[in-house]
């Protein structure tokens, strides 16, 4: 598996951008199915169900999460999906834990993530508990010992937050935020709460902004994980600079909203 996630693994480590090779469609099958919803859809299922069957057995380790997250990468580029990645060197040079701040668009990022971050940095996410507890997905996230919220008590999910999320950091596990109430094709910032930065200055520890632009991968009408794909339109990651939070964090949440404002403002050009 590592082998075949090679291109992935030498510009993580060695590049701080990464635009996908025009020769990306590397099977037969691929080239000839590649049109298709339901190919890409049971390329999958069938690696989410292997995945699980892989965490109920307890042998989902960290390893094994990199190169399930990047055998998605490449089924999306052996589907007509072209990634445009920047900012790597970001990730690479920034010393400890960090709380990555991002907007929320589709299935793409959550599966995407790990690949992308954990071969630089330790890493975990802050999730709704319906997703530790789906029946094909929870198994594996719960073997990423993530951070769970109700969303329905804010209170209460923002004391989870003060006390997991530092408890993550504290021992070197940088935290995955998507302060968006729910999945957007547009970035709201008046629906973008502060959370990470909070987190952050509880935990003395920097923000890495993340801007995205996923809509390849839609939504779908009954489960929002097995939408359409949308073959035209590309693949956007962009990780920003760390920043520093001082004094309430204000200005620096202020700082995360506008880059992420100004990147989804340029990508719909």
């Amino acid at each position: 598996m590592k082998d075949r996630n090679d291109h992935i693994t030498r510009f993580l480590l060695s590049s701080d951008s990464y635009s996908t090779p025009v020769n990306t469609r590397r099977f037969l099958l691929d080239r000839l199915a590649m049109n298709t919803r339901i190919y890409f859809m049971t390329r999958y299922v069938s690696l989410c169900f292997k995945t699980r069957k892989a965490a109920v057995k307890g042998l989902y380790d960290t390893d094994y999460w990199v190169s399930s997250s990047q055998d998605i990468f490449r089924l999306i580029e052996g589907c007509g999906g072209r990634f445009h990645i920047s900012g790597l060197e970001n990730i690479r040079n920034t010393k400890g834990p960090v709380v990555f701040v991002s907007n929320h668009m589709s299935t793409l990022e959550t599966m995407i993530f790990p690949g992308l971050i954990q071969p630089l940095k330790d890493v975990t996410f802050i999730v709704k508990d319906a997703l530790v507890s789906h029946w094909i997905f929870g198994a594996v996230m719960r073997s990423r010992n993530p951070v769970v919220l109700s969303r329905s008590n804010p209170r209460e999910d923002f004391n989870i937050v003060m006390q997991e999320g530092l408890q993550r950091l504290s021992q070197g596990i940088s935290v995955i935020v998507f302060p968006q109430h729910t999945r957007k094709t547009e970035f709201v910032p008046e629906e973008f709460n502060s959370i990470g930065v909070k987190l952050a200055a509880r935990a003395a520890v920097p923000v890495i902004p993340v801007a995205i632009k996923t809509d390849f991968w839609g939504n779908g009408r009954l489960t929002k994980y097995l939408g359409p794909i949308y073959r035209q339109k590309p693949i956007h990651i962009a990780f920003g600079k760390p920043i520093f939070i001082r004094g309430t964090g204000k200005d620096e949440h202020q700082e995360v909203i506008e880059y992420i404002r100004s990147h989804t403002e340029q990508w719909k050009n």
